[in-house]
């Protein structure tokens, strides 16, 4: 596979990076595609209950990474949330690395983490927002686009438009992310001008992630029309189809307002179906891409069924 700068830096042999998904971005599943030489990412409330400390967990997860891994891996912050000045604090104190943020100014703490030795890549949906994080001195952009699974850009630009747009527009190395599960996703993605990808619904249905069996076979069950975009007055946000995505697409025609759209889903819906498994009830962030994901397999195996299937490809293009 080739290597691009963004092996260089990050430290890792191929550029592969693991989406720091909310809830069960564990650990376990960093260090695993960490080892296979990609990057694992962390989330700070992986595998947490709701009353639980976050900056505590963070901290339980970061040190069992290190248990688990000598080798790089990262931590994905939302810069929206109330905890955010706290989870910085932790990044910083326990030594991590890498780091990605998202929803939020990327202007408001790149410095401070940058200052500390950590490398930034921020995730963007639009070009515009690729030229303000280069400019606020991140490393890399993960140019997200409309497939993805969990909250999306307001413009709903897609993957393929997207990435190429802000490839010509910034210097830093772009990291395509939304649609990609295999090792074709990943060759599309280098021709279109990444030097990386980002991936979160495949690696859900990993062994190493702690996701609820449930939830891994919906995705494994799931065809091309198995995910829907709703909540657009909040938040586009993708997921499969289920009961509480098919009320929530309901109240979306019959123009709800965002106050009423909260009230509800109310607390931590995502963690009940991808955690605690109420694959009816919960919300379930899962990318456009589940269609094409047929097996559980451990992390590892995706990270190299890639390497291996994306040289063959390249191979057969020649």
């Amino acid at each position: 596979m080739r290597e691009t700068r963004v092996c260089g830096l990050l430290g890792i042999k191929y550029p592969i990076i693991q989406g720091g998904m909310t809830w069960i971005a564990n650990a376990e599943l960093a260090a695993a595609v960490s080892e296979a030489g990609g990057l694992g990412t962390i989330s700070p409330n992986a595998g947490m209950r709701i009353e639980d400390n976050v900056e505590l967990n963070l901290e339980r997860q970061i040190r069992l990474a290190r248990e688990l891994t000598t080798k790089p891996f990262a931590v994905n912050i939302v810069v929206l949330i109330p905890e955010i000045a706290a989870l910085v604090d932790v990044l910083i104190d326990e030594g991590v690395s890498v780091v990605t943020t998202s929803a939020g100014n990327p202007r408001l703490y790149t410095n401070r983490l940058k200052e500390a030795g950590i490398k930034v890549l921020h995730v963007v949906s639009s070009v515009r927002q690729a030229q303000v994080a280069e400019d606020s001195g991140v490393d890399a952009v993960i140019a997200e686009g409309f497939e993805a699974g969990g909250h999306n850009g307001f413009d709903e630009l897609t993957t393929m438009v997207l990435v190429p747009q802000i490839a010509d527009a910034v210097e830093i190395p772009v990291i395509a992310a939304g649609g990609i599960a295999d090792a074709r996703g990943f060759a599309a993605a280098i021709a279109l001008g990444a030097e990386g990808v980002q991936m979160g619904t495949r690696f859900i249905a990993t062994k190493e992630c702690n996701a609820h069996p449930s939830f891994k076979q919906r995705i494994v069950d799931s065809n091309d029309a198995g995910t829907m975009i709703t909540g657009r007055a909040l938040s586009p946000t993708r997921g499969l189809r289920n009961k509480f995505s098919t009320e929530v697409a309901r109240m979306d025609r019959k123009g709800t307002t965002a106050d009423e759209l909260l009230a509800f889903i109310g607390m931590a819906r995502s963690r009940m179906g991808q955690l605690e498994g109420l694959v009816e009830d919960g919300e379930l962030y899962c990318g456009a891409i589940s269609g094409m994901i047929r097996d559980v397999v451990s992390a590892g195996d995706v990270v190299r069924r890639m390497v291996e299937e994306y040289d063959r490809i390249v191979a057969g293009l020649r």
